[in-house]
């Protein structure tokens, strides 16, 4: 009664002197069951109905002297029993207050009652919530019984979901763990580690070593020394970094984004050497252990673990019927320890025991600490073997389990370490070579569990060469014939994830998988079209896929998408798919027929970054076409791309400095770019750490030197100027080369010229003469020539050393890396010096060949 009462009955959240009993069938199932303890004590127990409290139960009641029998003495309003206790103290009943001093009165009293007995039970109970004290005395929380001892110390062998051993309600006072240390020379110690520190249990006496603490007392015996006390510190230390390790195991997860760029997907995918970010794991609410529902779950498990085959079946039912939508729920099964037997039963060879068992994991393994619980259990192995199974659903069930668990790199890597890669793809197979109609339904589903599971499976890298390895491309290319949605997208979403690699990619270009994404983008599945919007995304960076998506005529339906502006996820897929179709010139042509740019234009504002960053990239190649310069002016498409250069967004950025570098190569462009004040803000894009956007922002800044009506005056007037000589230390060839360009722009004026010289120019270009990177090459080769432009600098270059590499770059299969060479070399051939240079260095007979 006493154990019931503390962990099951559910109070009130007022201050302990003051709680009742919430009204909860939970506490009304406990009362019925005290109120029938108590009747029957007498005559079931006599000997304990008569054993004396230590101090007497006393409550308001609701008894009166005229509800009493003739066994007491009554006196006005006051009664008293004839019976006496071993203190020859009597029950007394006094007005709205009653005393007892044995469960034989209590049971009388109770009677006495009639309708009220569960009112009385409850009263009774709330005004003696320490009533186990009051009936055996003090010493009762130094005192053990068998039962509860064994349940406690059984308790502390298991480990908690926060790694330690306490029970739970010793870990609310700070203790970890209880650990039996066996020394030398003073036996058996018993230690409390706890988070003040690590306790010696009942240690005293003289000559002791006293270590005072504010929250216990921490003895240790002289003769155990430094020795022992060491001993302890390393336990407790050694303990803390498991339990650290522990948390640090079931709470983690990967860095991602929750809202990934189809730009970003493009080139990043999730790699298994990468850490994982820690995610907290949501532990039930206190109250969620004190309800009926967690009560029922432990007996659950109980009859599981101990049941024979039949009851674990009907035992298995039930928990089916469980919320496993919950993560309390399924928090509280693992707990239990019903979770590994679960992962048990797998390895058994009762394929009724399995299905069921895989039925409650697959609801299960949708929460994210029974996934990485799973793979700590050595589940996803078991997962793997059981795609070996002679019966189809077993397969099914197992692969789906799988498609929820391999969430994040671990347990993607076990699937692929375990052999399941090759497995789910034979699931694929048996199902394109079942003949059967029954035989076919069955692995149909078990096709559809496979390819879900291959969806998850390849988010990993090293997984998505499996996949290609094992042949598994042509087989899901085979399914895009399939007519169920439920089947077409993870399909579908395999190949997308897996066309980030060339070699799937040549293979999807040559099993006409492409026609059928094509053909998908008519659907009217949202998700479907999502997926194949996504895979054509990717697949598009090839030349032949653009061609064959023009083929195929799967322009079109990519337009008609735009329409979608709810769906944003749609939408930044469609546009993402638009962006590398337009790379080619003809898909561009095509697109310009159904006023593609105008939509595009219209989608720069009011959009989600992933939406923008697509726009902006496909703005870009549309922009390669000049008649789309005027287009892009007419739509008032500059104005919003020129307020977006205040992004943070790093690709965002990149894209849209590359949109207004096509534009600004137009005079009336560049006009509107030089109105709104875009060239202050691509300088100030210099001062940006990417440097991706620093090269980006450069190429941009090209044009609008040479288009802007007062170039000179723009350029000084901005702080990114100061800025070229430190991007000339950059590690960068991309930043390099397009400050050279910025350099080659600039050197046309003068004064401009003569700042860039008094800034040590000359050395700065020197230096990256020795670059093998023809890119780099061409355009520095061209910031030189300009840079000679200016006073003594053609005799600066030459003392600097920048002649002798000029020369070589005459043997370079780049003509425009010997076209700027030459031009440079020309000019410097100006000083008498550098000539006698170039003609020990072969320049002569380098030209003439």
């Amino acid at each position: 009664m006493g154990v019931s009462l503390s962990k099951a009955a559910q109070w009130t959240t007022f201050s302990p002197d003051a709680s009742k009993l919430k009204s909860t069938p939970t506490n009304e199932a406990l009362l019925k069951e005290i109120l029938t303890f108590v009747e029957q004590i007498g005559s079931q127990h006599p000997q304990e109905a008569d054993f004396t409290f230590e101090a007497p139960l006393q409550w308001r009641t609701t008894v009166v002297t005229s509800d009493l029998k003739s066994d007491y003495h009554i006196r006005d309003s006051t009664a008293w029993s004839h019976e006496t206790d071993s203190r020859e103290a009597p029950p007394l009943l006094t007005p709205f207050t009653v005393r007892v001093r044995s469960l034989g009165q209590l049971s009388m009293l109770i009677q006495a009652a009639e309708d009220k007995k569960l009112e009385e039970v409850q009263a009774c109970l709330e005004g003696n919530r320490d009533f186990l004290v009051k009936i055996l005395g003090p010493r009762i929380a130094s005192q053990l019984l068998e039962d509860g001892a064994y349940a406690d110390v059984e308790s502390l062998k298991e480990d908690f979901w926060n790694g330690c051993r306490a029970p739970p309600w010793r870990q609310a006072q700070g203790e970890i763990c209880y650990v039996v240390i066996e020394s030398v020379d003073t036996g058996s110690l018993n230690v409390t580690c706890c988070t003040a520190g690590v306790f010696l249990n009942g240690v005293g006496g003289p000559g002791a070593l006293f270590i005072s603490n504010s929250r216990k007392e921490f003895i240790l015996n002289s003769a155990a020394g430094v020795t022992l006390w060491l001993l302890l510190f390393h336990t407790y230390i050694m303990y803390i970094h498991s339990v650290t390790c522990r948390l640090r195991d079931c709470c983690s997860f990967r860095k991602t984004s929750s809202k990934a760029t189809l730009a970003e997907l493009s080139s990043e995918t999730s790699s298994e050497s990468e850490e994982e970010e820690e995610r907290p794991e949501h532990q039930p609410e206190s109250d969620f252990y004190l309800s009926s529902e967690f009560l029922q779950i432990k007996k659950l498990v109980k009859y599981l673990k101990k049941g024979d085959q039949k009851v674990t079946l009907l035992m298995l039912c039930c928990m089916l019927d469980l919320d496993l939508t919950q993560d309390s729920c399924n928090l509280a099964i693992r707990d239990e320890g019903g979770l590994q037997f679960l992962l048990n039963l797998l390895d058994t060879n009762e394929d009724k025991c399995k299905i069921g068992a895989l039925k409650i994991l697959i609801r299960m393994s949708r929460c994210v600490p029974i996934q990485r619980s799973m793979e700590d259990m050595l589940g996803v192995r078991s997962l793997v073997n059981n795609l070996d199974s002679e019966v189809t659903k077993v397969k099914a069930l197992a692969a789906e389990t799988i498609a929820n668990v391999a969430n994040f790199p671990r347990a993607r890597r076990t699937v692929r370490q375990s052999g399941g890669i090759e497995k789910l793809i034979k699931l694929l197979d048996c199902f394109l070579k079942s003949q059967k109609k029954s035989d076919h339904l069955e692995n149909m589903e078990a096709a559809r569990c496979g390819a879900l599971a291959l969806w998850s499976c390849s988010r990993s890298t090293k997984n998505k060469k499996a996949i290609c390895s094992a042949g598994g491309i042509p087989l899901l290319g085979c399914l895009l014939t399939s007519s169920l949605e439920s089947m077409l997208i993870p399909v579908v979403g395999t190949l997308q994830e897996c066309a980030s690699e060339e070699s799937s990619r040549i293979t999807i270009q040559s099993k006409d998988i492409i026609k059928n994404l094509v053909k998908n983008l008519r659907s009217n599945c949202t998700d479907l079209q999502i997926q194949c919007s996504m895979a054509l995304f990717k697949c598009a960076e090839d030349t032949e896929t653009r061609d064959l998506v023009r083929k195929y005529k799967g322009l079109k339906p990519l337009v008609e998408l735009l329409n979608n502006t709810n769906n944003k996820e749609l939408l930044a897929a469609a546009t993402g798919a638009i962006w590398k179709c337009s790379i080619s010139i003809e898909n561009v042509l095509i697109f310009q027929n159904d006023k593609v740019l105008e939509s595009l234009a219209g989608l720069l504002t009011a959009q989600p970054e992933e939406v923008l960053i697509n726009v902006a990239g496909a703005l870009t190649e549309f922009l390669q076409v000049p008649a789309n310069k005027a287009v892009i002016r007419k739509c008032d498409g500059i104005k919003p791309m020129i307020q977006l250069l205040l992004s943070t967004n790093q690709a965002l950025l990149v894209n849209v400095t590359k949109a207004i570098s096509a534009c600004a190569t137009d005079r009336e462009n560049m006009k509107i770019i030089d109105e709104l004040d875009g060239i202050s803000l691509l300088w100030s894009l210099l001062q940006n750490p990417n440097p991706e956007v620093q090269a980006s922002a450069a190429w941009a800044i090209c044009p609008c030197i040479g288009n802007s009506k007062d170039a000179m005056r723009t350029v000084l007037s901005f702080q990114g100027f100061g800025r070229i000589p430190d991007l000339l230390m950059s590690t960068n060839n991309e930043v390099l080369a397009s400050i050279c360009a910025v350099i080659a722009k600039l050197a046309k004026y003068k004064n401009i010229l003569a700042t860039l010289t008094d800034l040590g120019i000359v050395s700065l270009l020197t230096k990256l003469t020795n670059t093998k990177d023809d890119r780099l090459r061409h355009h520095l080769s061209d910031a030189i020539c300009h840079c000679c432009q200016f006073a003594n600098n053609t005799a600066a270059f030459g003392e600097a050393g920048a002649v002798e590499p000029l020369v070589r770059y005459m043997k370079s299969e780049d003509i425009l890396v010997r076209q700027s060479a030459t031009m440079a070399l020309f000019q410097l051939s100006w000083d008498p010096n550098n000539n006698l240079t170039m003609l020990s260095r072969g320049a002569v007979k380098v030209s003439c060949v």
